[in-house]
């Protein structure tokens, strides 16, 4: 299977070294792109002085999550990649893990992602996200005799695509700059028929302990939230309204009934926010409803 590995990277000097690094052990080869967001530090010097294997397309700004990574999964289609995987700047993976996916996938099609365990970045536990994503609190209770596991969702740290997901549901929407853009992918990969897991017996580690979330981070993750479910196809879009508009203006209200009154008028901007995008949202719906490689 021919694999191209896409890292969106955005000042990757800290990360290069292990993550280019667990690439070049990986057991199954693949090839690797680079799309650089504008970065700040050496990331674009560096990865032309001591990586030249890897393909590098530096943007100059920052596109964001899904656009960068929509290049290299159109480039993936293009040339003839039986999939992509699409690997965190700040992620590394075991040398088995690419092997394992690929034959996963290609005995489990009804997947149409699949990622491996994500370790925190010791290696030494689970990642605190997947860990709640998948229902599972300890490397030590993985159902390790599966093949495969399904999980509601997986963030998009290690997202293993075959070639006909990408032909079926695209790429990121536009709606999304930068977060979010996963769990509407996933909403769209289910709206086909698709489903998303991880495989037990492959590993990556994900370095994020040291992030905090600040009042700001916490908002923008409820807005994008919100936002995926006003693109959620498999509501009507009346639900979908009321998922993301209506339960907006819910929250201002409560907000405001508990006397927190920063936090109820931050969820009437959102609301606000959320509003003026309806538009949009309601032509990326009719947009994606149907199977294509949209956005790509």
């Amino acid at each position: 299977m021919k694999i191209l590995t896409i890292i969106v990277s955005y000042n990757f000097e800290r990360w290069m070294k292990p993550c280019l690094e667990s690439l070049t052990r990986s057991v199954h080869p693949t090839d690797v792109l680079v799309i650089d967001n504008g970065s700040t530090d050496r990331t674009v010097s560096l990865l032309r002085e001591s990586y030249p294997w890897v393909h590098l397309i530096a943007n100059g700004e920052n596109l964001g999550f899904g656009r960068a990574n929509n290049i290299g999964l159109r480039l993936a289609l293009d040339e003839g990649y039986d999939a992509a995987f699409l690997l965190n700047q700040d992620a590394w993976v075991s040398p088995d893990a690419l092997g394992i996916l690929a034959e996963r996938a290609e005995r489990h099609p009804a997947f149409g992602i699949l990622s491996p365990v994500h370790l925190n970045g010791a290696g030494n536990g689970l990642d605190k996200g997947f860990a709640q994503y998948v229902g599972c609190p300890r490397r030590e209770d993985l159902p390790a005799d599966k093949d495969v596991v399904e999980a509601p969702f997986v963030n998009a740290a290690f997202w293993f695509i075959p070639a006909r997901t990408l032909r079926t549901v695209g790429g990121f929407s536009p709606l999304f700059y930068h977060y979010g853009e996963d769990k509407d992918y996933i909403n769209r990969l289910h709206r086909h028929g698709l489903k998303v897991g991880y495989a037990p017996q492959a590993f990556g580690c994900h370095d994020r302990e040291f992030r905090t979330v600040s009042r700001e981070a916490f908002f923008r993750s409820e807005y994008v939230y919100l936002l995926s479910e006003y693109a959620n196809l498999n509501r009507p879009f009346s639900g979908a309204f009321a998922y993301s508009v209506l339960a907006c203006m819910k929250k201002a209200l409560q907000a405001f009934a508990r006397l927190k009154l920063k936090d109820g008028c931050t969820y009437l901007r959102l609301t606000a926010k959320l509003s003026a995008r309806t538009c949009e949202a309601v032509r990326i719906r009719r947009e994606t409803e149907q199977a294509g490689a949209h956005f790509l």
